[in-house]
């Protein structure tokens, strides 16, 4: 895992010692970010069916391990794993804060919860009621993320992070949506570069914010995209084709990045209704595949309350 010349990688290698660390070194570099298939879904285990056919069928499980929902327990997420075989990325929303998480209100002494962190606040998520937009350089909201709320969610199994809504940093402050400046646009950027320093082991995917404030930017004297195992972006091509996400995709798979040696995971999520809906589903793969991107499809937005098993 090389991640920017002297950078991530090499503070981890070098904050150990002798024989202990050649071999983490050695455990980093090799693991194997295989890409295809995938999955998100944000229901439970009771509604997911079979772990076994979940666990044989993908590769790329995005779940929502939150301990406080109680979806999936750590034998659980094992079982998806299939032995090593896959990877099971737990859904981290870094750009909002839902009111119904434990943390909106109830954190451990030292913290500061989203409730009370008022000077975080940037605004209600519109289309969103649940969800408050967290201004991303308040130095109390990168710590309950960091070394709160990440933890818990590595403790229940999670091989990774599936980063959504850091798409606050492309705002800008001509809006009433979430605005971000420049201070809160990089303090997202420095966010993320936390998250990997504390697991420089762990894979890390960003949902969306695929635009030039995450494909050029960078924190803490590495290039932003270094930090990152992958992105995937949400309605690329249904409910319907957005030429602009498309183009920002292609943009980062041009850039030909190689995390951990592998090549740079490009992933669209579409949503075409429901499972019932295969025609348009094998529509959307072959156009995203096209592209050299890994598809899924699943319900609708923000549900992805059933898997479907598009390819028989």
């Amino acid at each position: 895992m090389r991640r920017g010349g002297v950078g991530v990688l090499a503070a981890f290698v070098l904050s150990l010692s002798g024989a202990h660390a050649a071999e983490q070194a050695a455990v980093v570099q090799t693991r194997v970010f295989e890409a295809s298939p995938w999955m998100s879904y944000y229901g439970d285990a009771a509604s997911l069916g079979s772990l076994a056919r979940v666990a044989s069928t993908f590769r790329v499980i995005d779940v929502d391990l939150d301990p406080d929902a109680g979806n999936f327990t750590p034998a659980e997420v094992a079982a998806l794993k299939n032995g090593g075989r896959n990877v099971v990325l737990s859904y981290l929303n870094l750009g909002s804060c839902e009111t119904y998480r434990s943390y909106w209100r109830d954190v451990p002494d030292g913290f500061v919860s989203c409730e009370a962190n008022k000077a975080a606040h940037a605004g209600t998520y519109r289309g969103y009621r649940q969800e408050m937009w967290m201004n991303l350089s308040n130095a109390d909201y990168q710590r309950l993320i960091v070394d709160y709320v990440a933890p818990r969610l590595v403790a229940q199994g999670a091989d990774g992070f599936y980063l959504d809504n850091l798409e606050i940093v492309e705002h800008g402050t001509a809006t009433r949506n979430g605005p971000c400046d420049a201070t809160c646009a990089q303090g997202g950027l420095d966010l993320v570069r936390k998250l990997r320093e504390k697991y420089p082991e762990l894979i890390l995917v960003m949902q969306n914010a695929t635009g030039r404030t995450t494909r050029e930017g960078s924190t803490g004297g590495v290039a932003f995209a270094s930090l990152l195992d992958g992105i995937a972006h949400e309605e690329v091509y249904a409910p319907k084709y957005d030429p602009s996400v498309e183009a920002e995709l292609a943009a980062w798979k041009a850039m030909a990045l190689r995390p951990n040696g592998h090549a740079f995971w490009i992933a669209t999520l579409d949503y075409v209704g429901g499972c019932e809906a295969a025609a348009k589903a094998r529509r959307v793969y072959a156009r995203s595949r096209a592209k050299g991107f890994v598809p899924y499809a699943s319900d609708a937005s923000a549900r992805q309350g059933v898997v479907c098993y598009w390819e028989k």
